[in-house]
């Protein structure tokens, strides 16, 4: 039995709350046990320089974690600028970007920012999964004002953990459980069963092919979970 009760192959429970900054095109806040995160999508017309004159659009992200979203108190301008939260930055927009036909938005772009408010494990994850939902819901509000077309959604994209234990495969790791766990592999994967991303790492000791193979399996089913949910607000978009 897992510190907070779950099975192996058992997420935490997920919430997915849609529309929660009325500002913002897109918004949700995503619940996946004790981790929070707030998910806004803002649309911009305007796109990278680098990019302007080739007829279609982008989709960036930006990560942060407020102070008190961990145990001890972190100064705002050093979670800001820290490498990790960059690497997720680009992580969570390379992500994204994966699910969206970037030639069918136009030359706009949105822009996705994912502000942990509470941190117990899974952050980068909760924030793809999340982020996705509110660029569903920015997609949603350019076609309602029929600023595009069509729809430029591939399909949905979610990411979820899983960490070995010996031999076990254990799903969607809170804080306790990562900061112990012998390997830690994060997965983004589409709703056709492809990978968009691994990211992996042996802490202690080194893992095996039929250890690999029953992290796959696990997080295959985790994603499976969260796009369900995913669907359940987006509907016939994806």
């Amino acid at each position: 039995m897992r510190t907070d009760g779950r099975q192996d192959n058992e997420i935490r429970n997920i919430i997915i709350n849609p529309e929660i900054i009325i500002h913002a095109e897109g918004s949700v806040e995503i619940h996946t046990g004790n981790t929070k995160v707030l998910c806004t999508a803002s649309v911009e017309e305007r796109i990278p320089k680098w990019l302007q004159g080739a007829g279609k659009g982008w989709v960036s992200a930006e990560y942060g974690m407020l102070p008190r979203s961990t145990h001890t108190r972190m100064r705002r301008d050093k979670a800001a600028n820290s490498g990790r939260t960059q690497e997720i930055s680009r992580l969570i927009a390379r992500s994204l970007r994966a699910g969206i036909d970037l030639n069918l938005l136009g030359e706009r772009q949105i822009s996705i920012d994912c502000d942990v408010i509470q941190a117990d494990g899974g952050t980068r994850t909760a924030a793809i999964t999340g982020g996705f939902v509110a660029l569903g819901m920015a997609i949603q509000f350019l076609m309602d004002q029929n600023q595009i077309t069509t729809n430029p959604l591939k399909g949905c994209i979610a990411a979820t953990s899983v960490g070995l234990k010996g031999d076990r495969a254990l799903l969607d790791l809170n804080y306790d459980e990562d900061s112990n766990i012998g390997t830690d592999m994060n997965f983004v994967m589409n709703d056709k069963g492809e990978f968009i991303e691994i990211q992996g790492t042996a802490e202690t000791e080194p893992f095996n092919f039929q250890h690999l193979q029953l992290m796959i399996e696990r997080a295959t089913k985790g994603c499976q979970a969260l796009m369900a949910e995913q669907k359940k607000i987006l509907g016939d978009l994806v």
